[in-house]
């Protein structure tokens, strides 16, 4: 029984073996591809860059009228309408339209890229058990990785600044995305899809005139949901160069100033405020209209 007692140490050995060899490996591979990845990225940088100064040179009453625009045509509410302007006249008021403005094209940004792999994802797990299998336990770990880590690999891959952020952005926020569009597809009435194969419709149809539509409430309440986890890392990210209303939080953090941290975070939440409503008012809009048509 001699060998119990060398157990622990022969399992501390072995543990860091394995850590040295997965370091190794990454470092190799980030020497080998790192260029070939950055260049790669570099339509989302001048993306990135390009909606930022976009944002930032486009005069404050036009971007209120543009966001007022959206809220109404998403919810279709004088009161969300009101609660959107007077929130960025808020954040103007205060002195923190510059940031709130590169937070905003950094959170759109990311947005868009976790529909448009998430979505693909979603109907893949919703029309696929083995792909639900395989993506299930990969989302289970996604979300429960403490946030940090995600900063890890993309630093060490991409160096700092707005690509790596918006990365580790997105992998931390897309889950919700992926889930949610499966859960609404997987939840569309057995009777509606068998109405449908009584017509003839070939199986693309009915996931782009049946399927997609009735889960729509569902797609939404991802989006909201991913929306929300990319403002909640925006101070995070900012420890790897990502300007905007997260760098003030991070100094205040560092420095001790507690109002520049609150007024910071406060603006954050009145931006994650600004996205849940409108789109929680769309969601509930598409609901009741399904219901009223009976669609």
């Amino acid at each position: 029984m001699d060998w119990l007692e060398d157990f622990p140490q022969m399992s501390r050995e072995s543990l860091r073996a394995l850590q040295k060899s997965i370091d190794l490996g990454y470092r190799e591979f980030s020497r080998n591809y790192g260029e070939a990845i950055e260049n790669f990225f570099d339509p989302l940088l001048q993306f990135l860059v390009g909606l930022e100064k976009l944002l930032l040179a486009t005069p404050w009453p036009i971007v209120i009228l543009l966001l007022a625009a959206i809220a109404w045509l998403g919810s279709r509410s004088l009161r969300v309408v009101a609660g959107v302007v007077i929130c960025m006249l808020a954040i103007g008021f205060f002195g923190m339209w510059e940031d709130t403005m590169r937070t905003l094209s950094m959170i759109t940004v990311c947005t868009l890229l976790s529909v448009a792999l998430g979505l693909p994802l979603g109907i893949l797990m919703a029309r696929s058990d083995r792909a639900r299998a395989v993506l299930t336990p990969v989302l289970d770990v996604m979300q429960t990785m403490p946030s940090f880590v995600y900063l890890i690999p993309v630093v060490m891959l991409l160096g700092i600044g707005k690509v790596p952020g918006a990365l580790a952005v997105v992998i931390y926020a897309i889950a919700p995305m992926i889930r949610l569009t499966n859960l609404g597809i997987r939840q569309v009435d057995p009777a509606v899809l068998e109405a449908a194969d009584a017509f003839g419709a070939t199986a693309w149809q009915k996931l782009r005139q049946v399927q997609l539509p009735l889960a729509l409430p569902s797609i939404f309440a991802g989006i909201n949901q991913t929306i929300m986890m990319s403002l909640a890392m925006v101070v995070i990210a900012s420890m790897i160069g990502v300007k905007g209303l997260g760098q003030p939080v991070l100094k205040a953090i560092t420095n001790q100033y507690f109002a520049m941290g609150l007024f910071n975070g406060l603006a954050i939440v009145l931006l994650a405020i600004v996205f849940d409503r409108v789109s929680q008012h769309y969601g509930k809009r598409l609901q009741k209209y399904r219901e009223e048509t009976g669609q």
